[in-house]
């Protein structure tokens, strides 16, 4: 049974498709100069030295040192919590799906891993459920989240960390849709003709569009892709 969109770009001919290709290219090329521009300010932030904290992981307590695992960088993804609740953030779930294989970052001299405000347990029952393949660490009793812009009932945040001897610093941070350059899945998708379909997004007359996060994967369809047999 043939399949008809609802809404389809113009078509043109080869000549002029090309020259409205170059000409968005232009706009590309720019955003990609910018956005090392933004890497370069980011090299030369300050940072601030953090305090001891003693974080929960699957081995035991660990002190914020510890959980470098001897690498001198460490990229955390603070991971929301709703207490009670079977599945969680279907954002962050689906988030932190992604990265099945971050050996790559040996060579830099850096980690990153998942913390939570979630209970050690609870946390690591999650993460067996939905199949998820990197290393969790619990901060429920210590203030490490909410230092760090992460507190209990808060939203998800990603948190960059130099260690210097068994001195910490913080040296960068951001949240909401910050943490889309850490993700190639909206890359991917933005680069389809009807982009990821939002209704929020500038899109011409008539292109697919629905609520924001109707599209994403729930926890349990991540738990039934990914997680272990039933």
């Amino acid at each position: 049974m043939e399949h008809k969109t609802k809404a389809l770009p113009p078509v043109v001919d080869a000549e002029t498709w090309r020259r409205r290709l170059d000409e968005l290219r232009v706009r590309e090329k720019a955003a990609t100069r910018e956005l090392d521009a933004i890497a370069a300010q980011r090299r030369r932030l300050p940072m601030v030295e953090m305090p001891e904290y003693t974080l929960e992981g699957e081995e035991g307590p660990v002190s914020l040192a510890d959980v470098f695992d001897g690498k001198s960088q460490l990229i955390v993804y603070n991971h929301m919590w709703f207490p009670g609740e079977e599945w969680q953030c279907p954002g962050c779930t689906g988030f932190t799906s992604q990265f099945t294989r971050l050996e790559f970052l040996d060579a830099y001299d850096a980690r990153f891993v998942v913390v939570t405000q979630g209970p050690l347990d609870e946390a690591l029952a999650n993460k067996h459920r939905v199949g998820n393949k990197m290393t969790w660490y619990s901060t429920a009793n210590s203030p490490f989240g909410t230092d760090v812009d992460a507190p209990p009932g808060g939203g998800f945040a990603v948190n960059v960390f130099l260690r210097d001897g068994d001195t910490v610093y913080r040296t960068w941070h951001t949240s909401g849709r910050g943490t889309e350059q850490l993700t190639h899945t909206f890359a991917l998708i933005d680069t389809l003709p009807y982009g990821r379909q939002e209704e929020w997004q500038d899109s011409p007359d008539n292109w697919p569009q629905s609520p924001t996060y109707t599209r994403w994967p729930s926890p349990e369809t991540i738990a039934a892709l990914y997680g272990p047999p039933k």
